[in-house]
């Protein structure tokens, strides 16, 4: 089922993001943790590609199990860096050969030392295009409500997200943050902008205070002090640093919902105890 439907239904979702084992030597352990976290039924889950732009044929073959096997759509990411345009072209087709028919767009971080030319997509939305041109996706981007690390100002980064949108984009989805009033100011000006498809509001649980600050180093995202408290107070208590952060994550979607953000992606980090406590606090409201 094409993502698209699914957003256009006006009820409230909830998907994960997933990331696919680096090897197969741990393969089968991530797979049980994504069968596992497909068992709470969100309305889809999402794959990464490798870290840092690094290819990954575990992407397509994870995304064909949740999507024929686990009867739960399939959100596989593609990055621009990748393979060159050829190479990301096969990488579609074997998409489509696999039943997937939603695919996240995106350029990817680029590798050190990392050039593109014009054997490469440099930009999301020429990866967009040539999607749409293949044809048969529903197609997502990527968009930052604090602007990305690379944009010369928000007003750019905003012209950047529009022309991602007028290539193609069906739908949008957040990069983390954790101060609400962010997005809440991103989704005014973006709706200024003409960017009026749907935007998911991704969030991440803090369950690691060293992944997630190395996390927002990368992606400029700011940390309100009521969030740096927590983490400063129970970093050195990995189980209460989970459940502080499980419970500010629930009261960041409690506040999204209550103010009509009807999209809501958590970023797992393949934990499905982490998905199966937010649900539950959660379950009235949803």
């Amino acid at each position: 089922m094409r993502i698209s439907e699914i957003l256009h239904t006006g009820r409230t979702t909830i998907s994960f993001e997933v990331f696919p084992p680096k090897n197969d030597a741990i393969y089968a352990p991530v797979e049980a943790a994504i069968d596992r976290i497909s068992a709470f039924s969100p309305d889809f889950i999402s794959v990464t590609y490798g870290a840092g732009g690094g290819t990954s044929v575990n992407t397509p073959k994870i995304a064909a199990h949740i999507e024929n096997d686990l009867h739960i759509p399939a959100l596989s990411h593609l990055t621009c860096v990748s393979g060159t345009k050829m190479q990301l072209q096969s990488i579609i087709c074997d998409l489509k050969a696999r039943g997937i028919e939603n695919i996240l767009a995106l350029r990817g971080d680029l590798p050190e030392g990392y050039e593109a030319d014009e054997t490469h997509y440099r930009y999301a939305g020429e990866l967009i295009a040539a999607i749409r041109e293949i044809g048969g996706f529903c197609v997502g981007a990527a968009c930052y409500p604090e602007g990305h690390v690379e944009a010369a100002s928000p007003e750019r980064d905003l012209e950047n997200l529009k022309a991602k949108v007028d290539c193609g984009a069906d739908f949008l989805i957040t990069q983390m943050f954790f101060d609400n009033s962010a997005l809440y100011s991103f989704l005014y000006r973006a709706l200024k902008k003409g960017i009026d498809v749907p935007v998911l509001a991704g969030i991440m649980p803090v369950i690691n205070s060293k992944q997630i600050k190395r996390s927002c180093a990368l992606s400029g995202t700011t940390l309100p002090s009521r969030f740096r408290q927590m983490v400063d107070r129970f970093s050195d208590d990995p189980d209460a640093l989970r459940q502080a952060g499980i419970a500010y994550a629930t009261e960041q979607i409690i506040d999204l919902i209550a103010n009509g953000v009807n999209g809501i992606h958590v970023y797992t980090m393949n934990r499905p105890e982490v998905a199966g406590a937010i649900l539950s606090n959660l379950s009235s409201i949803l």
